[in-house]
C-alpha cells in the first residue's frame, strides 16, 4: 500500500489488476490484503489514492470515518471472515465533519439534522480537547485547530475500535492483525501514518 500510494503520489500509477481477466478472477472470491475504514469524502477513493486494483481492499467508509455497529461488523467481517491481516483506519485534511464538529461548538450554532449531529456527536470530544479550556464554554472557529481535531479523531476512532471489538483486540494479541491510523493529504495525495497497534 505504500508503495502504491507512492507511486499515486508521484503521479505515476500502474492501476494494477483492473483488467477484465482479473476480474473474472475475482468475481466467486475475494482475498483482500486489507480492510481500510475511512470517510466517504469523494477525494478519497481508497483503490485509486494506494494504486491498487478489483478485490485488493474491504473498504467501509462513512461520513467522519465515526465508528458504528455496522462498522465493528464490517471490520469484523473482514479479520474474521476474509482474514485481513491489516485495518487502515484512515482520516483526511479539509475533512467537512471534522469542520461541522467545531462550527457545532461555537455560540449560536444553527441546529444540524439529526443523523448528521449523531454522526458529528462521536468527533466532538477531539474537538473539547483541542479547545481546551472550558468544556461548557461556546469555542471560537480561530482558536481550534482543525487538522489537530482531525489527528485526535483519528486515535479515537482507533481506540473506539478496540474498545467495541473484543476479536479484533483479541487478535492483535495474537499477533493476526494490526491496525494503522494515517492521514491523508488532499493537496499532496499522501497517506502519512500517524499510529500503530500490533505488529505489521
Amino acid at each position: 500500500m505504500r508503495r502504491g500510494n507512492e507511486r499515486f503520489v508521484s503521479g505515476e500509477p500502474a492501476h494494477p489488476r483492473q483488467d477484465v481477466d482479473h476480474r473474472t478472477d475475482v468475481a466467486h472470491r475475494q482475498n483482500p490484503i486489507a480492510a481500510l475504514f475511512g470517510c466517504s469524502d469523494s477525494r478519497l477513493a481508497a483503490e485509486i489514492i494506494f494504486d491498487l486494483g478489483l478485490g485488493d481492499l474491504f473498504v467501509v467508509r462513512n461520513a467522519g470515518q465515526v465508528i458504528s455497529d455496522s462498522v465493528v461488523g464490517s471490520l469484523e467481517y473482514a479479520v474474521a471472515v476474509l482474514g485481513v491481516p491489516l485495518i487502515l483506519v484512515l482520516g483526511h485534511d479539509e475533512c467537512g465533519a471534522v469542520s461541522a464538529a467545531i462550527e457545532s461548538q461555537t455560540a449560536d450554532a444553527p441546529p444540524l439534522a439529526a443523523h448528521i449531529d449523531a454522526l458529528i456527536q462521536k468527533i466532538v470530544p477531539a474537538v473539547r480537547r483541542v479547545a481546551g479550556g472550558d468544556p461548557d464554554a461556546p469555542i471560537k472557529l480561530g482558536n481550534v485547530d482543525a487538522a489537530f481535531v482531525g489527528r485526535e479523531h483519528l486515535r479515537d476512532t482507533v481506540a473506539e475500535l478496540l474498545e467495541r471489538s473484543e476479536m479484533i483486540s483479541d487478535s492483535i494479541a495474537a499477533g493476526t492483525l494490526a491496525i494503522v491510523g494515517a492521514n491523508y493529504r488532499l493537496l499532496e495525495g499522501r497517506a502519512e501514518t500517524d499510529i500503530v497497534v500490533g505488529t505489521i
